[in-house]
């Protein structure tokens, strides 16, 4: 997979961060075309390995299934908010820590069911509870679910980290507006 370019260097993520957050983040955005270019976004959960996305849903044909069969082109985003900050005196001097990832490829559908089953295993031992003693890598329905895989092509990720509070305001004053003046308010 390669790297995509980031505008700001000074935020891109090393490749072992965008790892991480790929392996930990519990939710990604998936970004398909329909018919006549309608994008379509669709949130899930969904596991990494290998340099690779999967995810699932319900075997019955819906608006995900039906645009990757006419376009397997997808976009994949994942993104984790830290705290909201002020670095200067006016409410647009705000900013917040985050790590994000975009990445770009092909999907294709699993239809192994000791693919599926693979995917199960790595999909349980992500979101599932250790304190849940069921039978383990036992899916009845596996027929009943499509498993996708995501060969990335392309992939970014960008952080903002949250700096010291003495490097926030009102310690320092890092306002992007310095001549400005806020209008005068109205007696109550």
């Amino acid at each position: 997979m390669s790297r995509g370019t980031i505008r700001r260097q000074d935020k891109a993520m090393p490749e072992v961060e965008i790892e991480g957050l790929l392996k930990t983040a519990k939710v990604g955005h998936f970004a398909t075309s329909g018919e006549g270019g309608q994008p379509y976004v669709v949130p899930n959960l969904f596991i990494y390995e290998g340099g690779k996305i999967y995810t699932h849903n319900a075997r019955i044909s819906g608006h995900f299934r039906h645009n990757i069969e006419a376009n397997p082109r997808i976009c994949f985003e994942v993104a984790e908010i830290g705290q909201v900050w002020p670095y200067g005196e006016f409410e647009c001097d705000t900013s917040a820590s985050y790590a994000s990832v975009i990445a770009y490829g092909t999907v294709r559908i699993e239809d192994a069911p000791a693919r599926k089953a693979w995917f199960f295993d790595r999909f349980m031992e992500k979101y599932a509870s250790p304190a849940w003693h069921r039978p383990k890598s036992f899916y009845p329905r596996l027929d009943a679910v499509s498993v996708y895989c995501i060969e990335l092509e392309q992939v970014t990720g960008k952080k903002g980290s949250m700096p010291a509070v003495e490097e926030q305001w009102p310690a320092k004053n890092k306002t992007l507006s310095p001549q400005a003046a806020p209008p005068a308010r109205e007696s109550d």
